[in-house]
């Protein structure tokens, strides 16, 4: 696949409290706000919030399945959550093609996570490397 600069491709999932918990199981992140409701209604989330390795997680399989697609990692990440992810929610990774390198498989994404009400909650940008 060649890519191109300005391509788009995106990647949707619901995340449900199955999710949460096989997190916890494989990480340890077992922090009261995605698990404990008396806990995190206390705080100014008022609900169960996703761990935010499931948002950047969905990002992992977007550059890896769809683009720039099989045998790509990440050389580097700098992005920021802008807001709360919660369980129930439906998020939507989304890259666009900043550059290409013209001697190297290297590329350098514009990265977004949108919830289902269009909201950011991930912003930034990344590069990755593509084994080919």
């Amino acid at each position: 696949m060649d890519i191109t600069v300005g391509q788009k491709a995106a990647r949707r999932l619901t995340l449900t409290a199955a999710h949460v918990k096989t997190f916890a199981e494989l990480t340890g992140d077992y922090n009261p706000l995605h698990f404990d409701e008396s806990f995190v209604a206390n705080t100014k989330f008022k609900r169960l919030v996703v761990q935010g390795g499931l948002t950047t997680g969905l990002l992992h399989a977007l550059v890896a399945m769809e683009m720039p697609g099989p045998g790509t990692v990440f050389l580097s990440q700098n992005w920021k959550f802008t807001a709360p992810v919660f369980i129930g929610d439906t998020i939507t990774a989304e890259a666009e093609v900043l550059s290409v390198h013209s001697t190297k498989p290297v590329t350098q994404l514009k990265i977004t996570v949108k919830r289902q009400d269009g909201e950011s909650v991930l912003e930034g940008e990344a590069w990755c490397y593509t084994f080919r």
